[in-house]
């Protein structure tokens, strides 16, 4: 079991990203989740990690499957990935300065476009896919040196059990 969750929260061809005042993504945009609390399963974790972080009450939230990697060779992990859907006519108004960092509105023209380095380099690879497929990917990812060498998708054909 990984000890993390990260929530992709959408509203027609947005997401609310979290601009990280804290390691590990530090000044990087990402969703927004966090560390899994004891007897708590990751769907929990992504529900209240949102609420948490955004006050927003997920009503639609999708589990996607799961983000991996290993750096350098030494040191690998892992955490659950989920999407969640707004309403057209739900209202967030951003930017919004939060106990995390800044949570704003980013069109995902704007994340998935080439040489962004506000985002984390692993998300414009497993992003579309998230976005754009029905089923549970596990998406590894490789760095070397800090950089992304390799990145899989592969699609969970079994059913994971998330507790």
């Amino acid at each position: 079991m990984f000890k993390y969750t990260l929530c992709f929260v959408k509203q027609n061809n947005n997401l609310l990203l979290l601009n990280r005042d804290f390691a590990p993504t530090k000044g990087l945009w990402n969703g927004v989740g966090g560390k899994i609390e004891e007897n708590e399963t990751p769907l929990e974790c992504a529900v209240r990690e949102t609420f948490e972080e955004t006050g927003i009450e997920l009503l639609n939230i999708q589990y996607k499957g799961i983000v991996t990697w290993d750096v350098d060779g030494s040191y690998s992990g892992g955490m659950y990935a989920f999407l969640a859907e707004l309403p057209h006519e739900y209202v967030y108004l951003t930017p919004s300065k939060v106990d995390e960092g800044i949570l704003d509105w980013k069109p995902i023209d704007w994340i998935l476009s080439e040489g962004n380095f506000g985002v984390g380099e692993m998300i414009p690879q497993f992003l579309p896919t998230i976005l754009n497929n029905e089923g549970c990917y596990e998406h590894k990812c490789t760095l070397y040196n800090n950089k992304l060498t390799s990145y899989t998708a592969i699609p969970i054909t079994h059913e994971l059990v998330l507790n």
